[in-house]
């Protein structure tokens, strides 16, 4: 067994989900680390808050791969005295690498939303918005996905609240719980820009998160598309168990002595839901 350089383990990780398949806006890659470095131990989590620096310090990681960006507008300091600057100075003193995959890994074959569907028991049938750039069709935001047996609504929305990571908000349901559904639209993270491509792959449900009242509310009357609301965190955590999963693989194949971790800490940043019931 051999013990990987930082920099073999992100060319590995690269090789999965390469930072310039990710949008123009993003901030993905390496953002802090020493490439010589040695990496025994990864931790993989969604959020790159304190709590999992904390948890990475704990574990005895050598590096912690996020889904969202630590940096994603810039920043002119990474000083201390401010939230996102003590998560740098922890990782630093640690000697803790940290690295970030994205939108590359959203659109990703294996992606965050194949994660997504596999969490909820899910047959991927195509992308939801292609990539045109990949001629094998795999490629792409969200996916257009089959339920193996019909069933209602409220009966899918129950499936997706037992078996998505349990957060404070659950999740919530727009249009007839007793209406069949079996073509299942889903996308992990903030999905509400893409009601058009739904509508048009003729799914008869849209799982994603972040949904907004007015986007929802013009989606419900457009058509009888039934909409489930979960957690942003709780859309997006199944990819760290897959991403896992292929640095494992990866590191099989390549004889390193490396142990990863997937974080089970809930950094949803909602705490708590209260609610009188619903109004009718």
């Amino acid at each position: 067994m051999s013990v990987p350089r930082l920099s073999e383990v992100i060319a590995a990780l690269d090789a999965l989900w390469p930072p310039e398949r990710a949008e123009g806006w993003d901030a993905v890659g390496t953002v802090c680390g020493d490439p010589d470095a040695e990496v025994r131990r990864v931790l993989f989590a969604v959020d790159p808050v304190q709590e999992i620096a904390d948890e990475a310090v704990r574990l005895g990681a050598d590096l912690v791969v996020t889904h969202h960006p630590l940096y994603l507008r810039g920043t002119t300091t990474v000083a201390a005295g401010h939230f996102k600057g003590r998560v740098v100075h922890t990782l630093i003193k640690h000697d803790i690498a940290l690295h970030v995959a994205h939108t590359n890994a959203d659109t990703a074959d294996p992606g965050v939303s194949d994660a997504l569907a596999g969490a909820l028991d899910i047959r991927v049938v195509r992308p939801l918005v292609p990539d045109a750039t990949d001629p094998s069709g795999r490629r792409g935001l969200g996916r257009i996905c089959e339920l193996d047996h019909p069933m209602t609504l409220g009966e899918f929305a129950a499936r997706a609240a037992a078996q998505l990571p349990a957060t404070a908000q659950g999740v919530r349901v727009a249009g007839d719980t007793e209406a069949l559904v079996k073509t299942v639209a889903v996308s992990g993270g903030s999905g509400d820009g893409l009601f058009d491509a739904v509508r048009a792959s003729g799914a008869d449900v849209f799982l994603t998160a972040d949904l907004r009242h007015h986007p929802v509310s013009e989606a419900t009357q457009h058509a009888p598309l039934g909409l489930i609301d979960a957690a942003h965190w709780a859309t997006e955590w199944p990819w760290c168990e897959q991403a896992a999963a292929q640095l494992d693989e990866i590191s099989d194949r390549h004889g390193w002595d490396l142990r990863v971790h997937v974080s089970k800490a809930v950094t949803d940043p909602w705490s708590s839901h209260h609610s009188s019931g619903a109004p009718n």
